[in-house]
């Protein structure tokens, strides 16, 4: 993630912010140019950005925004969807007449916009079904709770055919770790929901009928073994008793499938905390030789930037301070895994075949 100012008084700002803390000036992210804009009401529902040198372009607040306080994206003025690039992709949303709802459907948009921008700065491909009814993202955000029947049913969160269902009671903290308890899980986001469903939905972008599957079942196995057979087994026995040695989660276990999307997901999440690390302007210098030293370079470093070998050099510094302020804290670790050679292994095919991609489209602006 990069850092952000406002471009009125300077204050830092953070991603999620709709407004300055300091000079209360409107704020909403630009995706055209990777940056959250500070904006002035011109007319009707046209905003412009407060930087000399961009005056002339013009911005409409997304109907989340402006409407459901949900989003804090913009749409450029010429362009007639409503929605921004990321609420396009919704489905489905929750049932807004319900106490709670609309709270629940915001801390989902928060999560599902983290996932978008870093698909965007990765070049990954990101349309809509409207745009891509067979290989499009869709996103649909259920309740178990039947709102036409008061029926009670368990919706699963998943992926199938390019659609990703969330299930909103994820966005509740105490079920998500109820949960994470009885799954015996050491980490259960709503980020991490997302990022791994992406995962399932870029195997079948990325991999499905390429070359690529042949090195796939190499490392992770043979993805035609009955997924709903080997989950069933996984549900039932749990996983094997040394998965540590070759899988980056005991869930990762359970089917080819599931090793990719985990690996996938961890792969967003050692790339977007790295990148924001180094923006910041992070360096480690130890007062012992044999301590994690880490002093990289004042630069604009994006994900896109670094070889893997250079994210590994850098990520695993970088977790002995994360995992030792969250304990300061009082909190479990912030990443609570060992990478073993198998799991590095399958990082970095995740991280060549993104690259890959990543080299037949044109790169967006990292402004």
């Amino acid at each position: 993630m990069k850092v952000f100012h406002c471009g009125r008084c300077d204050q830092l700002v953070f991603f999620e912010n709709s407004a300055c803390t300091s000079c209360g000036r409107t704020l909403a992210y630009l995706p055209d140019r990777n940056e959250m804009g500070t904006l002035e009401l011109v007319e009707g529902d046209q905003w412009r950005l407060l930087a000399p040198q961009t005056r002339a372009l013009t911005y409409r607040l997304c109907l989340n925004y402006s409407r459901e306080n949900v989003c804090n994206w913009s749409v450029a003025s010429d362009d007639p969807n409503p929605y921004c690039l990321s609420c396009r992709l919704n489905r489905v949303i929750p049932n807004l007449s319900r106490p709670g709802t609309r709270e629940a459907w915001a801390r989902l948009e928060t999560a599902k916009r983290r996932l978008i921008y870093s698909l965007l700065c990765l070049a990954l491909p990101v349309s809509g079904k409207v745009d891509e009814p067979q290989h499009g993202l869709a996103f649909d955000f259920l309740a178990d709770l039947d709102p036409g029947t008061s029926e009670v049913t368990f919706i699963p969160t998943g992926h199938l055919n390019g659609v990703i269902t969330i299930n909103i009671a994820e966005a509740d903290d105490a079920v998500r770790e109820a949960r994470r308890l009885q799954m015996h899980e050491p980490y259960r986001t709503l980020l991490g929901h997302f990022r791994h469903e992406a995962g399932h939905y870029f195997w079948e972008r990325l991999i499905r009928g390429t070359v690529r599957v042949y090195v796939f079942r190499q490392l992770f196995g043979d993805e035609r073994q009955d997924y709903g057979q080997r989950l069933h087994r996984h549900h039932q026995q749990g996983a094997p008793a040394d998965w540590e040695r070759s899988f980056i989660s005991a869930y990762a276990s359970a089917h080819p499938w599931e090793d990719w999307a985990e690996s996938w997901a961890h792969y967003l999440h050692i790339t977007d905390t790295l990148e924001t690390a180094l923006l910041c302007g992070l360096s480690l210098q130890p007062r012992r030789s044999n301590e994690p030293e880490w002093k990289p370079e004042i630069a604009d470093v994006g994900q896109r930037d670094l070889s893997f070998d250079q994210i590994l050099e850098r990520w695993f510094p970088l977790t002995y301070v994360l995992n030792n302020l969250t304990r300061g804290m009082g909190l479990q670790d912030a990443y609570p895994f060992v990478l073993p050679p198998p799991v590095l292994n399958k990082l970095r095919f995740v991280h060549e075949v993104i690259r890959g991609w990543e080299s037949s489209v044109p790169h967006r602006r990292n402004e």
